[in-house]
């Protein structure tokens, strides 16, 4: 099942996480100022309704018990008229009062309290008795005034986020806009390219958050360039490759058809069938090297290497008859590797191959397959002409042969073992084989 990818727009996502953080933040100031602020503004009135009575306390030692009553009237600040406070003395006589304030006793309890009603609303009082507690003072403000104070704080705090937070919008998204118009250009420069240009990204100016992105995709350039031009060449090679047989067939078709007689023709047509065969053989190892060219993951299981040798080399058996070759197996029964059986076969079946049609008649091939510390050693070798050792890196080149030999072949047998070695994440090594100089192929697998 293809999953299907989830798009969204980063510009808008960060826009709504940054502006959307920054509010919250700004509400969280603004919440904890609110509190901050009323419990300062409690204590700063607290303190001047305690600052308050002690004023008046030290003022009323000037009154004798024989004075009337006296009204402290307003003097028209509009908070005053929401001050109350009441002089006692000992006896229980009413002093000196403000205007609003009532003739009775306005709190009993000393020190701060609190009354609530629905005539004179919220109301905070502080009383305190003189040292000689012979007069005692009571002051008393309405709650209202405190939270109108708050209330305008909470307004002048609340005016500059409602035009602050639409400027630092606008400012987010053009800061957002300008951070991401390295990655426009760049997507403009990958649209506007042609299929067959390759060459590396190199924006003007890039941020370094998306280095690694713009490394990944010219790394992604770069290999696709080198997999295209290793298909153009392989191509070329097996167009120039099919041409020699191909023509070879049609030449020895012509011969057929205008042979002499029954000798000559039935040469031809032997020699159109050595161009078939080598033709057919051409096209497998080319299906083959192509299935192997592709980057897929391997099915690999247990593969025991002995079995699987014996099998080859019996398939082989009749090849190297017919050229006297000594053909030998040492394999343990017991050995096996990691590793995909389908295509060991055909790794074992171009090294054999290979041997036996390189090595002069008479000659020997050797499969050992032995115990290493890396894992499992196989070894092809044989006691052909060899591969000089200037010569061994290209010799794994796809169409590469020796020059000066005379021996059909297309130069992929190698190719296609070395690329089956390292889909096997095996060690592939080239050395003298048997005689002189003769060639050993040796690939380190891991055992199973």
């Amino acid at each position: 099942m293809m999953v299907q990818t989830r798009w969204y727009s980063l510009r808008r996502r960060l826009l709504t996480l940054l502006l959307g953080g920054m509010t919250a933040g700004w509400l969280a100031t603004m919440t904890f100022s609110y509190f901050d602020a009323h419990h300062e503004i409690d204590e700063l009135f607290d303190a001047q309704l305690a600052q308050a009575a002690q004023t008046l306390l030290a003022l009323a030692g000037e009154y004798d018990d024989d004075d009337d009553i006296a009204v402290v009237d307003a003097d028209g600040h509009k908070y005053q008229n929401k001050l109350v406070f009441q002089i006692w003395d000992d006896r229980g006589r009413l002093l000196l009062r403000s205007r609003d304030a009532p003739t009775v006793l306005l709190a009993d309890a000393d020190g701060f309290s609190e009354t609530h009603d629905d005539t004179r609303g919220h109301l905070r009082y502080y009383s305190q008795w003189s040292k000689e507690r012979q007069l005692r003072v009571l002051v008393g403000e309405n709650h209202h005034m405190r939270d109108e104070l708050i209330g305008r704080i909470a307004i002048r705090l609340l005016i500059p986020a409602l035009f602050g937070l639409p400027l630092i919008g606008l400012w987010v998204w053009f800061a957002i806009q300008h951070g991401l118009a390295p990655i426009d250009a760049m997507t403009e420069q990958v649209a506007g390219r042609a299929p067959d240009r390759l060459e590396p990204l190199v924006p003007a100016t890039a941020p370094l958050e998306i280095s690694p992105l713009l490394n990944a995709l010219n790394g992604l350039f770069a290999r696709v360039e080198y997999t295209l031009g290793n298909e153009r060449r392989f191509t070329a090679d097996a167009a120039h490759e099919l041409r020699t047989p191909l023509a070879a067939l049609a030449t020895q078709a012509q011969v057929a058809l205008r042979a002499r007689d029954a000798e000559e023709r039935d040469h031809a047509i032997a020699q159109i069938v050595a161009s078939s065969q080598r033709a057919s053989r051409l096209v497998d190892q080319l299906l083959t090297l192509a299935r192997l060219d592709p980057t897929i993951g391997l099915t690999l299981g247990t593969v025991q290497l002995g079995a699987l040798a014996a099998e080859v080399c019996a398939a082989h058996g009749a090849a190297a008859l017919d050229k006297n070759i000594v053909l030998e197996l040492d394999a343990p029964e017991d050995l096996a590797v990691a590793g995909n059986a389908d295509l060991l076969r055909v790794l074992l079946r171009n090294l054999l191959d290979n041997a036996v049609r390189y090595t002069s008649p008479g000659g020997q091939v050797r499969v050992a397959i032995a115990a290493a510390a890396t894992g499992v050693l196989l070894t092809v070798s044989d006691s052909g002409p060899g591969i000089p050792v200037a010569e061994r890196a290209n010799a794994l080149l796809r169409f590469h042969r020796l020059a000066g030999q005379d021996t059909d072949g297309s130069g992929l047998g190698l190719s296609i073992v070395a690329r089956i070695a390292e889909l096997h994440g095996a060690r592939f090594e080239l050395a003298d084989g048997i005689g002189n100089p003769g060639l050993a192929v040796s690939l380190h697998l891991v055992a199973a």
